[in-house]
């Protein structure tokens, strides 16, 4: 769905707009065998490469950008998540025989479309999953809930997607249980209103665990003997801890007979991934690695502490994989043509009042894990520009293009100033800074027509393809993938 006809906004007869975020306090605003691993200096592409790229709409030159993605390749979101990085990692897979994920847990929310448009909303189990022929790996960056990893699994086999022989789970990733959860709740009940905004999937306590040295690992299943006392402790610590968490010798009953079941049945997907990926990689076969959530939501880089417990970004490749990075070829950054974000913590480009609710319907702004409205603004090129150095992208998928169709005219968050007009260099740390930001705007012309048929990139509106290499001569980071609809054909390769 497009704009088109459902909000007007003012026009300017200035180039250039400030505005002053006007967001508070970071409350939400209610509303398989080898493959070819080079391209020869011709460029030919094997003719297997270019089938699978035809299967899903690339073919010609097109395939030739696809199939000549490095060896060794990731795609990493760019802004606060949710921007369609799951997508491309489902066009991609063709053309990988791996597809790993490195961090995260089911916080992330990947949406995804089969060949017939049947939707599929995965958490844990990497998009290369509905690609037969792609074996996907759960890194030991991951943090993973059982029952929530083995309910995604029958999901997936109920609508026709084998999982048998698939999945491999590190087992070094650490086990996510569900007083984690509970854990998380009664955290952000603590915080009540400077609260991060969690998905309550309990994410940041079990990354805690982590970090204090007496989280539980996958491994740790093998060992049942010791593992009821290492489960007494991260028990005893949270009761301790959070006086709303009950905790008695019952429920550590229930949940060793629970495990027992369930490391029974994990044992086939259990793997030493660190070897399983080195190993693939020396035997020359192809890896796709995503990335879950976003480089602005990373620990470190991110609108701290409103951000994720991992790191999102390039670094946590190599962390979460146990992969050299000399071994890192392309790294694609996903960026919406707009920008969202879940959850509370700063905004500079937010769009406030009916035109922002109005860009959130029209794009379908909702939580994939969570179903929460997402907030919405311009694309912030700060903000991408920032996310680029970081990561080193080779190159950038714009997706949801089609759903800026109609507008008369369409901004361009260009440069950040402080109250007294000192121009900001780069994206701050300082939240109280970030709250005060004004950001200078390039307004461009819109365009009309709906674009979720154009498969050519010279097909789009004079306007649109205007707007695609401002992105990029702003950023300094070339646009080869714009997505143009959720199917797996509306994708333009530039």
């Amino acid at each position: 769905m497009s704009l088109s006809s459902m909000v007007a906004f003012e026009a300017s007869s200035s180039p250039f707009l400030f505005s002053q975020n006007k967001h508070q306090g970071g409350r939400l605003i209610p509303s398989a065998g080898p493959r070819w691993t080079r391209m020869s200096p011709l460029r030919w592409v094997p003719p297997q490469m270019a089938l699978a790229a035809e299967k899903v709409g690339v073919t010609g030159s097109d395939a030739d950008r696809v199939g000549s993605l490095s060896q060794v390749s990731g795609v990493l979101g760019s802004q606060w998540g949710d921007e369609g990085k799951g997508k491309l990692v489902d066009i991609l897979a063709k053309n990988f025989d791996i597809v790993a994920r490195c961090q995260g847990g089911a916080n992330a929310g990947h949406t995804i479309y089969n060949s017939e448009g049947k939707k599929f909303a995965l958490h844990l189990i990497p998009s290369g999953i509905l690609n037969e022929e792609t074996m996907c790996v759960i890194g030991n960056g991951v943090v993973i809930h059982l029952p929530g990893f083995f309910k995604e699994i029958e999901g997936l086999e109920s609508n026709g997607v084998s999982c048998g022989g698939r999945i491999l789970v590190s087992d070094r990733a650490h086990l996510l249980f569900d007083f984690h959860q509970t854990v998380d709740g009664l955290r952000e009940a603590e915080l009540a209103n400077s609260l991060i905004g969690t998905t309550k999937r309990g994410i940041g306590p079990c990354y805690s665990n982590k970090a204090t040295r007496n989280g539980l690992r996958v491994c740790d299943l093998r060992h049942m003997d010791t593992f009821k006392d290492k489960l007494d402790v991260l028990l005893r610590d949270a009761a301790m801890r959070f006086k709303g968490f009950d905790y008695d010798v019952f429920y550590l009953r229930e949940e060793m007979e629970r495990y027992k079941r369930l490391a029974d049945k994990l044992e086939p997907f259990i793997t030493d991934t660190v070897y399983f990926m080195n190993k693939s990689i020396e035997e020359k076969k192809k890896v796709l690695v995503e990335g879950g959530q976003a480089t602005m939501l990373d620990i470190d880089f991110g609108t701290y502490p409103f951000v994720t417990s991992s790191s999102p970004s390039a670094g946590g490749i190599c962390t979460g994989l146990g992969i050299s990075p000399r071994s890192i070829g392309d790294l694609i950054g996903v960026v919406k043509a707009y920008t969202t974000r879940v959850g509370s913590g700063p905004f500079p480009t937010e769009i406030l009042g009916k035109a922002g609710d109005t860009l959130r319907m029209a794009g379908m702004e909702f939580g994939t894990t969570t179903g929460r409205p997402r907030r919405c603004g311009w694309l912030d090129l700060v903000a991408l520009k920032y996310c680029c150095q970081i990561n080193g992208f080779s190159s950038l998928n714009l997706t949801k293009l089609d759903v800026l169709s109609g507008l008369p005219e369409i901004k361009l968050g260009v440069s950040y100033h402080k109250l007294g007009g000192e121009r900001v260099e780069s994206f701050p740390a300082d939240l109280e800074l970030l709250e005060q930001i004004q950001v200078k705007y390039e307004v461009l012309p819109g365009w009309e027509s709906d674009i979720s048929s154009v498969r050519n990139y010279n097909d789009l509106p004079q306007a649109a393809r205007n707007y695609v290499e401002r992105v990029e001569e702003v950023v300094g980071v070339p646009i080869h993938y714009i997505g143009v609809g959720p199917g797996r054909d509306a994708l333009i390769v530039k």
